[in-house]
């Protein structure tokens, strides 16, 4: 009996420079000319949370975000969607000041959404979908 991936060529992407899955995912997926990186909050790849600011947080969920990338081969210039999960809107601004020194135009899709909470307490989560070309 065949578990479907082989056909599917569902590739996982794992690199030490981003933070261990915390639970039954992968860092991200590449599948085809897609790659699916995971929702990634401000730890560090050792584990560590980054407490400091919305800026702070955000610099390293897309710092883990372009180490995904690089996994796969690719960089931030391959990113064509991402959402953005915050636990407070009113901090958007501080946000987008560092997620906009990240990209380049044309920007990736993007929404952004308010939560009740994240996991570890952080403030910011950003995943990502980027296209080979």
């Amino acid at each position: 009996m065949s578990d479907g991936l082989s056909e599917r060529k569902i590739i996982p992407v794992i690199t030490p420079k981003a933070p261990q899955a915390i639970g039954p995912y992968s860092q991200g997926i590449s599948s085809g000319n897609l790659v699916f990186v995971s929702g990634q909050t401000p730890l560090r790849a050792d584990g560590t949370l980054v407490t400091g600011s919305v800026a702070e947080q955000t610099e390293q969920c897309l710092k883990n975000v372009l180490e995904v990338l690089l996994g796969a081969g690719l960089t931030m210039d391959s990113v064509v969607k991402t959402t953005v999960y915050m636990t407070d809107l009113g901090k958007f601004a501080e946000m987008n000041e560092v997620y906009a020194k990240r990209f380049r135009l044309p920007f990736p899709a993007r929404a952004t959404v308010q939560v009740s909470a994240l996991p570890k307490g952080a403030a910011v989560e950003i995943d990502a979908t980027a296209v080979r070309v």
